[in-house]
């Protein structure tokens, strides 16, 4: 299974200066409980904001121009190496933009965190995507000042 994680504004901002643009109490909750004990794939910039490799879980860092080993982490040069890697073991795709829009083809769920605010002033944003691919599921709301829903985009099967 194929899984890519995201929480995007109203306005589809999933970055500003290189950063989330938020912090929300409980947000990220999700992100920790699919992605424990499986494979998270990211582009270099996403590891590097990060700064490390994610503790209990595998992570392949997508770069053509360095090269991320360690306890926990290894590098591919594309998806699709990184694809080959994981081959039937579950992994989610964490961002950034380039990989969000390379991956969505190849994706069985997209968990999506909407969250309830606009960003004025972001400079990245989720790719658009043929919502008719995919069944949606609602899920909880939850936050104190800003709210947020869960959603699971499922792809439809031909």
């Amino acid at each position: 299974m194929i899984g890519l994680i995201v929480a995007r504004s109203k306005n589809n901002v999933i970055g500003k200066q290189g950063m989330i643009p938020w912090r929300i109490k409980g947000e990220q909750k999700q992100f920790k409980e699919l992605t424990t004990g499986n494979i998270v794939i990211m582009g270099r910039k996403s590891y590097e904001e990060i700064g490390h490799p994610l503790p209990n879980r595998e992570t392949i860092v997508i770069s053509g121009s360095k090269s991320f080993t360690g306890d926990g982490v290894s590098t591919a040069r594309s998806l699709e190496e990184a694809l080959d890697i994981i081959g039937d073991r579950d992994a989610y795709v964490a961002g950034g933009y380039r990989l969000f829009a390379e991956a969505i083809p190849f994706v069985d769920k997209m968990y999506i965190t909407e969250i309830d605010t606009v960003i004025e002033d972001g400079d990245v944003f989720f790719p658009e995507f043929d919502t008719s691919l995919f069944d949606l599921e609602t899920g909880e709301t939850g936050g104190d000042e800003i709210k947020f829903t869960r959603t699971v985009y499922y792809r439809k099967r031909k």
